[in-house]
């Protein structure tokens, strides 16, 4: 039998009498956490989750600890830590694990559905969910067949029979833009919501419901339709960063379009934001529409909204693409809590909180406003917490890692608080640190020991448990060698 927190089992009792609310989970794939109008962008145009923001609380120091998405679905799905769901890099999500989301808000009475991206093995597969309505991109050129298709596919190839649905030309993670080349109606993100809409308006059971809206842009191909591209191409976007360590990576990764590093030009640069600026705006639209669904049922005042990505998008800053680094770009993600009009006694939306959060914190916060308690396995913290009481007691720094990923040089573990950060690159045990709050571009690495040693112990400390591959004497130890899994990863 799992067991339970004290501290949540008592939450749980003096909430018994509360009544709970609906829960919506939208999702949104490697979106960065500096492309949110909310958040200080003034380029980026995204009035719905603005409004989100402002109705409720935005994080502005949230992570994902393991940046690409397998990882952190895995995070997402169990409330843990790396290396106690056991995914220490990009592998697959285990068929089970001791907790998870959509079993344990099910057992807690809710009804959960899931619409769009899960990204987990076998693709059907439930985890406690009711249903799933799936968009997974498969290729179609890999002669898919029916019962491996996602939902979308198998929707796209009613409405345009005979047609590939990525006949824009790019690929998976590519760095090029292009304007979508079919009508809006049949783009990813128009179906994500168009389900997740007719799912609202169909609703009808006594049970609160829990739905996890997950779009599987901007996550390239950066393929939005024209309108959105045309909104963007006479804006102001931000340059790629540099910084006094980037020229190593300046030199292209192979000569396919999905490189891990490059100096393309700024030309390109901004081509690639361009389309990626214009799929958040798209997405930011759909969100409207589920809002506005919400409104018309008169559930928005019944629901508690959560607003979050998997990872974020170098988008070339230091000369990197794609993800599954340490840095601001692919690391920090969009985090915002929008709770039920009154269900925190005194709460006033725009609040905005600077103590580190991650992905790891969601289910907890799930069940705390499900009234259910919080199992034991779980290492997040619910941020209703830090809602009812903004001092109240948490966390000083959130791990992060990444198992080899692209290169054997791509190997790392870092900590921060959100106001600084160390990095220690497990191959050679080169270590970075860097001064977020005056350097929020990390583009000077800080070599002072003073600065630095804390930080290393810290880490040290952290990984100690892990044994001596990892730390020896109270010291941190490279390691070469990849190991993707935990011992605590769940055997098949």
């Amino acid at each position: 039998m799992i067991g339970i927190k004290r501290r949540t089992f008592l939450q749980a009792l003096g909430a018994a009498t509360r009544k709970r609310p609906n829960i919506l989970l939208l999702m949104t794939d490697q979106h960065r956490a500096d492309c949110l109008g909310a958040a200080g962008n003034r380029v980026i145009r995204t009035p719905h989750l603005d409004q989100l923001a402002s109705e409720g609380a935005l994080f502005r120091h949230a992570y994902s600890s393991t940046p690409t998405c397998t990882p952190a679905r895995a995070a997402l799905l169990t409330g843990q830590s790396p290396w106690r769901h056991g995914m220490l890099g990009y592998a697959k999500v285990a068929e089970r694990y001791p907790v998870e989301m959509p079993r344990l808000l099910r057992e807690a009475g809710y009804h959960t559905t899931g619409i769009g991206k899960m990204h987990w093995s076998p693709m059907r597969n439930l985890h406690g969910f009711h249903q799933t309505i799936l968009d997974e991109h498969h290729p179609m050129a890999t002669a898919l067949t029916r019962a491996e298709r996602s939902d979308y596919e198998s929707w796209f190839q009613a409405q345009m029979p005979g047609a590939n649905p990525y006949a824009t030309g790019l690929e998976w993670n590519d760095y090029r833009a292009r304007a979508y080349v079919f009508p809006e109606a049949l783009h990813p993100t128009v179906w994500t919501a168009d389900t997740a809409v007719r799912f609202l308006n169909a609703y009808s059971q006594p049970n609160p419901f829990f739905l996890k809206v997950s779009f599987v842009r901007p996550h390239s191909p950066y393929d939005p339709p024209e309108r959105y591209l045309r909104k963007y191409r006479d804006a102001d976007l931000p340059p790629a960063l540099r910084s006094d360590w980037s020229g190593r990576y300046a030199r292209r990764s192979g000569e396919s379009n999905e490189p891990w590093h490059g100096d393309f030009g700024p030309d390109v640069v901004r081509s690639s934001r361009q389309g990626y600026y214009a799929l958040v705006s798209q997405i930011d639209d759909q969100i409207g529409r589920i809002m506005e669904a919400l409104h018309r049922r008169r559930l928005l005042d019944e629901t508690l909204i959560a607003m979050i990505s998997d990872h974020g998008d170098m988008l070339g800053d230091h000369n990197l693409w794609r993800k599954s680094y340490a840095y601001e770009s692919s690391a920090r993600i969009p985090f915002v809590v929008r709770p039920p009009r009154g269900f925190i006694p005194g709460f006033r939306g725009g609040r905005v909180f600077d103590q580190p959060v991650e992905i790891r914190d969601v289910l907890p916060t799930f069940l705390d406003a499900a009234s259910a308690a919080i199992p034991e396995p779980v290492d997040g913290k619910s941020v209703l917490t830090l809602l009812r009481s903004p001092n109240a007691p948490w966390r000083e720094f959130i791990d992060l890692e990444h198992d080899v990923c692209y290169s054997p040089a791509n190997h790392w573990n870092a900590l921060t608080d959100g106001r600084r950060k160390y990095i220690f690159h497990a191959p050679s045990g080169e270590e970075q640190f860097f001064d977020l709050e005056r350097d929020p571009g990390e583009t000077v690495n800080i070599t002072d020991p003073g600065q630095v040693r804390p930080w290393r112990a810290r880490l040290a400390q952290h990984l100690q448990e892990r044994g001596e591959a990892w730390v020896r004497n109270g010291a941190l130890v490279p390691r070469p060698a990849s190991q993707l899994l935990s011992p605590h990863y769940p055997a098949a």
